[in-house]
């Protein structure tokens, strides 16, 4: 380590010593990565964890611009949660299917509490104890409902947030900024402005009136515990236009960048003179690398599509039910920032109404098959005589998983077709925009159906959190497939040989079941 590099170490570990983010420093240093790229990476991806810092890394080792000491610019909002956000979700849906993409789709819903400002990477954890102290401070202040009040102009629809609320809002955003300044030496501008949470910016003027009478169907007195978030963004690529892969693509040039479907790419519509017709040049946001890319292979997303979230703070008088501590102990839970326990004389019917998570079990088929389009005999199609699968149709995959048998395993077991990998994807995103929470995911052990849950993972963002659980007591076989018996599937190390995340830990259902059967016929005597 370069004798720079060690003494930016040193000051950095010094001044957060006893806080999380040391530990993640020495993880990531005991792997021989550079002081200075380590920061950079921790403040990329939100100081969340040692993996998703190491693969920001390695995905980014080509990366041209990975020595230069560009910093995160970091902005300060307030969001909304529960019904309301639902309802406000349910607008951004609506309003995009009856009038059309607006700016207020580029971003979630929000209330902008601080404008966008940088702050060095070895200083970002100072901005978290800026969140935290001043939440704390305002916290016995802070609106128990955020009254919000409809305007509407030629070009601007949105709530707009008055009187003493406000007021409060403003000097929370205030506190925050002063804190900032003086823990991460950062210039932060408050909003000292009308407080908004828009809804539709910069419209056709003769989409006003659809968009007022769908707005109209929003109650500002909807449920809801606001949330002081900070995210960050790459501030290189502020007036870029992003771009999202939907297919995977192989450089046939040098010059030319790996696609994943998922892939975020950051497009400058002014410097495409270079670019042959249906060809962009685009900057990869998963590997800082340059280069032409298909156009046709992707489409336009959202500008917050690429920013990083990383502490929270909520505003809430419920009581914690799950916790028995006090203090800073357990203020602060998976990344945010939760206000101490407070009495339960408050309101224990709101405590306990703010508190109940309603749990649900979302049930998805898998996406289109391959022998449900290509029949039967789809097998023979794309086999060579010596038993090695190509690709004779884009509508088959582009590849196939490893099987200890060979590929005559697959006519019982088929894959996705391409288009049932697209539905996936769609059902991920779909899930994603929805706002809903997955916390576990069981599958059949059928590939196709595994399949569809890794795809709607990746977009959920939670394909390296949650473990897929191959659960074989909701694999159907009898309907489409021919036989008695049931076909050969993959095994979980075939299936994590081919990068599918499954548990290797948990117990099938109908494994405990027949456990338990076989203990109760030896307790009888019949073993």
């Amino acid at each position: 380590m370069a004798a720079g590099e060690t003494q930016l170490y040193a000051k950095v570990s010094n001044k957060l010593k006893g806080r999380s983010t040391p530990s993640l420093l020495d993880s990531l240093l005991g792997m021989g990565f550079p002081a200075h790229t380590v920061l950079k990476a921790l403040a990329a991806t939100g100081r969340k964890t040692v993996e998703e810092a190491s693969d920001w890394l390695h995905c980014h080792c080509n990366d041209p611009s990975l020595d230069d000491p560009i910093p995160q610019e970091y902005a300060l909002f307030l969001c909304p949660t529960g019904s309301l956000l639902e309802k406000l979700q349910e607008f951004w849906r609506e309003s995009k299917r009856q009038c059309t993409k607006n700016r207020a789709h580029e971003v979630f819903p929000h209330i902008t509490l601080c404008d966008f400002f940088t702050c060095e990477d070895q200083k970002v954890e100072c901005l978290y104890e800026a969140l935290k102290r001043a939440g704390d401070r305002i916290l016995g202040s802070f609106p128990s409902v955020v009254p919000l009040v409809l305007h509407s102009s030629v070009s601007y629809l949105g709530f707009f947030v008055n009187d003493s609320p406000a007021d409060v809002i403003r000097e929370f955003a205030a506190t925050f900024a002063t804190e900032a300044s003086v823990l991460a030496d950062c210039t932060v501008k408050p909003c000292t402005k009308q407080l908004h949470l828009t809804l539709a910016h910069k419209f056709y003027p003769h989409h006003q009136r659809t968009l007022e009478q769908l707005a109209r169907a929003i109650h500002p007195g909807h449920s809801c515990q606001w949330t002081a978030a900070l995210y960050s963004r790459d501030m290189r690529f502020v007036h870029y236009q992003t771009l999202k892969a939907l297919f995977q693509y192989k450089p046939q040039n040098e010059d030319e960048l790996t696609l994943s479907p998922g892939d975020y790419i950051f497009v400058d519509p002014t410097q495409q003179e270079e670019a042959s017709e249906g060809w962009v040049i685009g900057i990869s946001h998963r590997t800082g690398c340059r280069g032409f890319l298909p156009e046709n292979y992707t489409e336009r997303a959202s500008e917050c599509d690429t920013w990083v979230k990383h502490r929270t703070y909520t505003f809430s008088l419920a009581v914690d039910l799950n916790s028995r501590k006090d203090g800073a102990a357990s203020s602060k839970r998976n990344g945010e920032f939760h206000p101490p326990q407070t009495s339960r004389s408050l309101s224990s019917v709101q405590a306990l109404q703010a508190t109940i998570v309603r749990k649900s079990v979302l049930v998805v088929r898998h996406g289109e098959r391959v022998d449900q389009i290509f029949g039967k005999s789809w097998l023979q199609q794309c086999s060579t005589p010596d038993g090695k699968y190509y690709r004779p149709d884009l509508n088959f995959p582009c590849s196939l998983p490893r099987r200890s048998n060979g590929i005559k395993d697959f006519e019982n077991d088929p894959p996705l077709s391409s288009c049932g990998i697209f539905q996936s994807r769609m059902a991920g995103e779909a899930l994603l925009d929805s706002g809903i929470r997955i916390t576990s995911v069981f599958a059949s052990p059928a590939l196709r159906c595994i399949q569809t849950a890794k795809h709607i993972l990746e977009e959920l963002k939670l394909e390296k959190r949650i473990k897929i659980r191959v659960e074989p007591g909701i694999f159907e076989w009898t309907k489409w497939e021919a036989g008695k018996a049931a076909p050969t599937l993959m095994s979980l190390e075939e299936l994590r040989e081919a990068n599918f995340n499954v548990s290797m830990d948990y117990r099938s259902l109908l494994w405990v079941c027949a456990s338990a059967k076989k203990i109760k016929r030896k307790e009888n005597g019949s073993w």
